[in-house]
């Protein structure tokens, strides 16, 4: 029974606008198996943080806003990693459904289970990030394979699950024409990609590391201007 799946949040978004189609009210799941370089929440790394919440209590949350969320937005949840908690997440979908709200999973997919199967068949949209090209990049700066996401793409594309790549760019890493075609090309071979987006590298986060004692990896690199992100999306985009 879902009321007996909890799971535990590291904190809530009400109304979100950049994490799935239209108004969103966004859960972020506390723990992540991965370690990427660019990690703007290094507070959400740990499992044993946050807050425990059962499906019950965070659809009750969201269903406050429904009426904000028009007929494009819905309830997405993030991370963290949502996958390692794929039940609690599936718990929370299945009870989204039941109220007419769309759901999103915003995941790295670097996991794949019997639990995140059964999610990914009461999920709308994947946000999936594809963080790299390169698996010797996804290897020294993510702490996995390229053939973990690539893996869990096939997925989506075989079962038609309406998929958003998402790529966070990273000057001196993936800042390449090389990068952006072998990510467009990532699309076209996948039909169930019906979106790819392009997300400026930011060092906001530096504090975050700082309070925690720990360090940024990737605070020495610098953020790309507008230019070369105008610049990128052209070269995604252009026929």
């Amino acid at each position: 029974m879902i009321s007996c799946v909890t799971g535990r949040v590291h904190s809530i978004q009400s109304l979100g606008t950049v994490d799935g189609p239209g108004v969103r009210f966004v859960v972020f799941t506390q723990g992540c198996n991965l370690r990427c370089g660019c990690c703007h929440n290094p507070d959400t790394w740990y499992p044993q943080g946050g807050t425990e919440y059962t499906p019950e209590e965070i659809v009750k949350k969201a269903a406050r806003f429904k009426e904000y969320f028009g007929k494009d937005g819905g309830l997405t949840v993030s991370g963290g990693e949502p996958l390692l908690q794929a039940e609690f997440v599936r718990g929370i979908f299945e009870l989204c459904h039941d109220e007419g709200i769309n759901t999103c999973l915003d995941t790295s997919g670097s996991i794949m289970t019997d639990s995140v199967i059964s999610l990914l068949r009461v999920t709308d949209r994947v946000l999936l990030d594809i963080k790299y090209t390169s698996d010797e990049l996804y290897l020294k700066h993510v702490g996995c394979s390229i053939t973990k996401p690539l893996g869990f793409l096939g997925y989506l594309n075989s079962n038609h699950i309406p998929t958003t790549l998402r790529q966070v760019i990273i000057p001196t890493l993936n800042d390449t024409k090389q990068n952006i075609l072998a990510l467009k090309r990532i699309g076209k071979d996948h039909p169930c990609v019906d979106k790819i987006e392009l997300l400026p590298f930011r060092r906001i986060c530096q504090t975050k590391y700082d309070s925690m004692g720990i360090p940024f990896p990737f605070g020495h690199i610098p953020e790309p201007t507008a230019q070369s992100m105008r610049e990128l999306e052209e070269m995604l985009f252009c026929k």
